[in-house]
């Protein structure tokens, strides 16, 4: 709501006291601040007689709409003080009409809370009445406040009146919910959007209704009202008045804010300041005198965030620090706090700062939960970031090397090469080429006797020539979807010879005491011919599991003796290595997650 110019300002009536919200409320479309557009609108409509047979007027609260409604409606109806005028945009204020419209007992104009009257019925009453003229104005006028609280058969049975009214009928409605107002409503009405005050022109309006009011009010104080009423003028006027009443004639900014229950601004920066430090014993003391001398806890974590949005804004665009409600004093410690912090702890301490109001409005005691905000963005606000993480990790001296008794859990992980003695099988647990599955050894005998491969014997049994070496044998183990023996053969054999139907191995240190039977049946009864496993004593093959997660542990292995890992894990004790991946693995996972190029595009127009 803008108010109304202080020198046109009615007297109260009757010796009462009226409050500055109504004393200084706008009678014309002069006093209107804040609301050019709609101002400029009006006018040309009204000098060019174009005036809409319905408003809507929507903005946050205390921005004018139902006072607009009012002016529009005596500038409808004002015949000026001779009574020979016309639809103007000043209305006189003094003629009949005037006076009863803004004294709120015109008979042609009526006034509907739509927040207290939403059902069809109260709408019909006006559908009924429309068909009749105006007792003694020229327009007769509809002012619903709160629109959007008509129910949906209320809006319904007004459409078709609103769309064709008569022509001595106007509508004006005034809401803050313009999106809860059906799109058939509004498509049949003028749209006003009421904009907030901007903070200058505040500042103007509440210095110049002080000055009405022979009342001394500092500047900051001004600015704390402006800040604290988000544009509304009507709050702004309200809280003048609250101020005026507490200063008793002069009225300082620790006034206002005492009155707010608001902390000192000063006092959170200074607040600020020591949380990014990481002074918890400092933060928590602030935080309790201020909270002893009056201040919401809530309010203070509220001043936090807002400050850490102002200083986010400011280090963007440094043009938000100009804001006419920011001190001199908190303008040079937000620029400096701007100038100073990275983008990266301001977003951070903002989201934390979220978290905890939503935490204070819950706990029981917001006091206890707004201590344990200020310990946590304590404790966070020393982390180091990434990079300096980095720096000092490699300022780190690595590790001394392994004594002579000790080695690295890793060591003796090695390449397959580095496994057991020579003569090690280089089988795999894929089926080799040219069997089913394929496999990489083709039908070649790959077996571990001391360092002689063994020769498969000349006559073999007809069923047993299909699987000439042990990569058929776990080809074989996967295709019945045996898994129990699949892990078990694959880590617990250590493979000696082969040959097809007889098997020589060394069980591994995991390996089950009824391997050896347990594979033996298994191959007989899916072959159906007869199988000898036997157990050896000098094998020292590696199995098939050790060679297929002997490169990750050479990965490993070479991981954990780089400078920087080792830095990482002697400041991270807990640290594990979980997953390593090579430049080759991430180069192939960009090139697949790359769109393919499209070389030629086919052109049907060139055949």
């Amino acid at each position: 709501m803008s108010e109304h110019s202080p020198e046109t300002a009615p007297a109260p009536q009757g010796g009462q006291y009226q409050v500055l919200a109504r004393k200084y409320r706008p009678e014309t479309f002069a006093d209107l601040v804040g609301q050019d557009a709609m101002v400029r609108t009006l006018k040309n409509a009204f000098a060019a007689d174009r005036i809409a047979q319905a408003f809507i007027m929507t903005g946050i609260r205390g921005t004018g709409k139902t006072t607009t409604a009012r002016i529009i409606a005596k500038g409808m109806n004002c015949i000026g003080e001779d009574g020979t005028g016309g639809p103007t945009t000043e209305p006189c204020g003094k003629c009949e009409h005037c006076l009863a419209i803004m004294e709120g007992r015109h008979v042609d104009v009526m006034e509907m809370d739509a927040a207290s009257r939403t059902g069809v019925g109260d709408i019909r009453e006006i559908i009924d009445s429309v068909a009749y003229r105006a007792a003694s104005a020229r327009y007769k006028i509809y002012i619903i406040d709160e629109v959007h609280m008509l129910s949906t058969s209320a809006f319904n049975a007004l459409l078709k009146t609103l769309e064709e009214p008569p022509a001595h009928v106007k509508f004006i409605f005034a809401t803050t919910e313009i999106r809860k107002v059906p799109v058939t409503v509004l498509s049949r009405c003028q749209r006003f959007d009421l904009r907030r005050i901007e903070p200058e022109v505040m500042i103007a309006l509440l210095r110049k209704i002080a000055g009405a009011e022979s009342a001394e009010i500092a500047e900051d104080a001004l600015a704390l009202i402006t800040r604290a009423a988000e544009g509304s003028a009507r709050d702004a006027t309200s809280l003048l008045d609250q101020a005026i009443s507490h200063g008793a004639g002069e009225t300082t900014a620790e006034q206002v804010r005492a009155m707010l229950g608001l902390a000192d601004r000063g006092r959170v920066l200074d607040l600020m300041d020591m949380i990014l430090r990481g002074d918890a014993a400092a933060a928590l003391t602030e935080l309790s005198g201020q909270y002893a001398e009056g201040a919401d806890p809530m309010a203070v974590l509220r001043d936090l965030a807002e400050i850490t949005h102002w200083v986010s804004v400011v280090k963007i665009t440094p043009d938000a620090a100009d804001d006419p409600t920011i001190s001199p004093d908190e303008r040079s410690r937000g620029q400096d706090m701007a100038s100073r912090l990275p983008m990266r702890v301001l977003t951070r301490m903002w989201q934390m700062l979220l978290k905890a109001l939503e935490e204070v409005a819950a706990a029981p005691n917001a006091m206890m939960a707004a201590e344990m905000a200020i310990i946590r963005l304590t404790h966070v606000a020393d982390l180091p970031s990434p990079e300096e993480l980095v720096r000092k990790l490699q300022d780190t001296p690595p590790p001394p090397p392994p004594g002579p008794g000790g080695g690295h859990p890793m060591q003796g992980m090695g390449s397959p090469a580095a496994g057991g003695g020579g003569g090690a099988p280089a089988y795999a647990s894929a089926p080799p080429q040219g069997a089913p599955g394929g496999g990489p050894n083709g039908g070649h005998t790959m077996s571990a006797g001391g360092g002689q491969a063994a020769a498969v014997a000349p006559r073999l049994d007809s069923a047993l020539a299909r699987y000439p070496s042990f990569e058929h044998v776990i080809e074989l183990i996967r295709k019945h979807r045996d898994v129990k023996l699949l892990v078990e053969v694959e880590g617990g054999v250590r493979l000696v010879s082969y040959q097809p139907g007889r098997i020589e191995f060394t069980p591994a240190a995991k390996a089950p005491q009824d391997l050896a039977a347990r594979l033996g049946t298994a191959l007989q009864n899916w072959t159906g011919s007869r199988w000898v496993v036997s157990i050896a004593s000098d094998g020292d093959a590696p199995t098939i599991a050790e060679l297929r997660d002997a490169a990750e542990n050479a990965l490993r292995k070479e991981a954990s003796a780089h400078p920087l890992v080792q830095a990482v894990l002697k400041n991270f004790p807990s640290a594990k290595i979980t997953k390593i991946r090579t430049p080759e693995e991430l180069e192939a996972e960009v090139q697949a997650e790359a769109l393919p190029e499209v070389e030629d595009e086919w052109d049907p127009f060139e055949e």
